[in-house]
């Protein structure tokens, strides 16, 4: 039996070795469950010989107190820009003046996208990370370390062999797109400013003072090149940047080599049509000389390499005339004024309106109905209005002012607090009802089948709902003959209600549209109290004191449930029998355990997202892509790309039936 110092370093490189599968390579070998088990381990560990913990261990990515600041430091060798075209022919320039300097020399470019997220250097000394700095003006940047430990695919000690004492990584700090739309998707819900950008978001979230609040972002990181490595490897970068990523820093699986500034054009080219493909914002290619020591030779101006070029992509834009302003009314009363517009065509797609955010953003553009504006997609992403050409503006436009009554319920608005966003302060406003019940409908939150927007409007307008609980007192006979409803139609709607009630308390909490509580926190807080009444009694500072969550939510969270309208929408859902409890899992039920599972297509008896919880609570992995790790895919109906690839790596494909079989669940409808 191995000591308990022998243990702790057998949990962290296996920890660490788990990380780099999941995060770097995305080919898990391990179920979450497994990790946590490993992980759990480690804490106990730590907990009883406080004197063995290190900095690089996998349990102290968040931890400490809040940042008071930022240091500012140098950096070991400037962090240069790169000198940047839209022009092919002026890249071709920049390949004759390499040619004249070089003469005859043979040498090959290097090509990386040039990511859009934040510019990092990671210094590690005896494969240790000890300093995470910020380009900053080049020469000496910020020090923000504590954040940058919270990111997971970010390694904290370096693995294999020939590590040299000092590695510095440079690369990019970028927000994943999926978390990126995720966060923006939960702070709207929230009546929260959503992020302009995945890049800004990411600048932002790197200067909180909170690692904590750093770490629930999900940010990422990308190697495409160094500064300071004792005994270098290699003499060209394309082969260091392989070293790198065989230390476990993610290093950039989309660089190509070219002989010629012809194929370095055409490679360009291409990843226009590619650049979607990659969960990150990319507005760009960088063509890198190779050849480290033909890199010196070229040298660098006062601002930028002379032995590379950033070739940058336009922003697609299109002209158009605002034909309308209207104001939509958010769950939490947040009124958005969102501009209508003539039809262009942004990055493949059709687009005729755009959020104008708040009444600042509308101020500060200056932006009339009838103004000629141009319109961009974020990111390819999010369609936003850049810019109003005011020399096209008609004589008689007027100024789009703020309401002084709610569009919905005439009642009056206000200033929020922080005087960026206008509220409606009718709780009873009947366009804050409609949002709240179709949140609360939702897929990540109570999953109400057959219950979306048209069937809310036809609820509300009839008089049937005022309140959530009210949802669960609807009888069949009340729905037949309204617009929408048949016999069949009607009964499929209260048979879905009546499912929803069993969700549980994760559900519930994301449904209810506490502020600042999306699915995350609902985990969390459910995972701590195991009924709603425990969450109830519980002081903010008992609230505050849970790992993730913080003083801003737990006041949130205490304040809803200590005001008659919180207290009064549990009553109502209790005496509706909504569950209201934390599942716990029989332990020894595991039938999944250890094995990695995608579900594609449509099924008859799970919707998506409660197939993934069943396969997590059978001790399973649900994962969304299928590799030669994956154990079996589950291809429901209009199964498509997912299972092709499988039985194409030879993984097992398995019905509805068989998965209900390996579950061990029997008579499903």
């Amino acid at each position: 039996m191995p000591d308990d110092a022998e243990r702790i370093e057998q949990l962290r490189q296996q920890i660490r070795h788990h990380d780099y599968l999941y995060y770097v390579l995305a080919e898990p070998e391990i179920t979450d469950r497994e990790y946590d088990t490993l992980m759990a381990e480690l804490k106990q560990l730590e907990q009883a010989n406080p004197e063995l913990i290190t900095e690089d261990s996998p349990t102290q990515r968040v931890s400490g107190e809040p940042l008071e600041g930022f240091e500012t430091v140098e950096h070991s060798s400037p962090m240069l820009s790169i000198d940047n075209t839209y022009s092919a022919e002026e890249v071709r320039e920049f390949d004759k003046r390499v040619r004249k300097t070089l003469g005859e020399q043979k040498f090959h470019y290097l090509l990386d996208p040039k990511i859009d997220g934040v510019a990092m250097s990671l210094r590690y000394e005896a494969g240790r990370l000890v300093r995470a700095t910020t380009r900053g003006d080049g020469r000496r940047g910020d020090d923000v370390t504590a954040n940058v430990r919270t990111i997971k695919s970010v390694p904290l000690k370096l693995s294999g062999g020939n590590v040299p004492d000092v590695v510095e990584a440079r690369g990019e700090v970028y927000w994943p797109l999926k978390a990126f739309n995720s966060c923006n998707a939960q702070r709207a819900a929230e009546g929260l400013q959503t992020f302009a950008n995945p890049r800004n978001g990411a600048a932002g979230t790197l200067k909180q003072l909170d690692p904590g609040a750093v770490a629930q972002r999900g940010l990422a990181f990308i190697a495409h090149g160094f500064g300071e490595i004792s005994e270098p490897p290699a003499g060209r970068s394309s082969e260091l940047m392989k070293q790198i990523g065989q230390w476990g820093i993610p290093a950039s699986k989309h660089a190509s080599l070219c002989e010629s500034i012809d194929a370095a054009l055409a490679v360009i080219k291409d990843w226009i049509t590619k650049r979607s493909e990659v969960d990150y914002e990319t507005d760009g290619m960088v063509v890198k000389i190779d050849e480290l020591d033909l890199r010196n030779t070229l040298g660098a101006t006062s601002k930028y390499p002379r032995w590379c070029i950033a070739y940058k992509y336009e922003a697609e834009r299109a002209e158009t005339v605002l034909e309308g302003v209207d104001f939509q009314v958010g769950r939490l009363g947040t009124i958005t004024p969102v501009a209508h517009f003539g039809s262009v065509q942004l990055s493949g797609t059709s687009v005729s309106n755009a959020s104008l955010h708040n009444f600042d953003q509308v101020e500060r553009l200056d932006v009339r109905e009838g103004d000629t504006i141009l319109v961009e997609k974020a990111g390819e992403i999010i369609p936003q209005v850049i810019q109003v050409i005011h020399e096209k503006r008609p004589t008689d436009s007027q100024p789009i002012m703020p309401p002084d009554e709610c569009p919905s319920c005439n009642q009056p608005t206000s200033r929020d607090e922080g005087g960026v966003y206008l509220r409606c302060t009718n709780p009873e406003c009947p366009a804050q009802l409609r949002e709240r019940l179709i949140f609360f409908a939702g897929k990540g939150q109570m999953d109400i089948e057959n219950l979306g927007p048209a069937v809310v409007d036809a609820l509300i307008e009839n008089g049937l709902v005022q309140h959530f609980a009210d949802l669960y007192r609807i009888k069949s006979e009340q729905l037949i003959g309204l617009e929408r409803f048949a016999e069949k139609s009607a009964n499929n709607l209260i048979e879905a209600l009546e499912e929803s009630k069993s969700r549980g308390l994760v559900r519930l909490l994301a449904g209810l549209g506490i502020r600042h509580v999306g699915s995350r926190a609902a985990e969390i807080l459910a995972e701590h109290f195991v009924d709603i009444d425990s969450l109830v009694g519980a002081s903010a500072e008992q609230i505050s004191e849970i790992h993730e969550i913080g003083p801003v939510i737990a006041a949130s969270v205490y304040d809803f449930f200590h005001s008659s309208a919180g207290l009064e929408a549990i009553e109502r859902l209790k005496q509706v029998g909504v569950k209201m409890t934390s599942e716990v899992s029989e332990a020894g039920e595991q039938p999944l355990a250890g094995k990695t599972i995608v579900v594609t297509g449509t099924l008859q008896n799970f919707s998506r997202s409660d197939a993934q919880a069943a396969i997590k609570a059978a001790g399973g992995r649900a994962a969304s892509s299928v590799s030669r790790n994956t154990d079996f895919v589950v291809a429901g109906e209009s199964a498509g790309s997912k299972a092709d690839k499988a039985k194409l790596l030879g993984v097992e494909v398995v019905d509805e039936q068989e998965f209900l079989n390996r579950l061990g669940i029997k008579n499903a409808r």
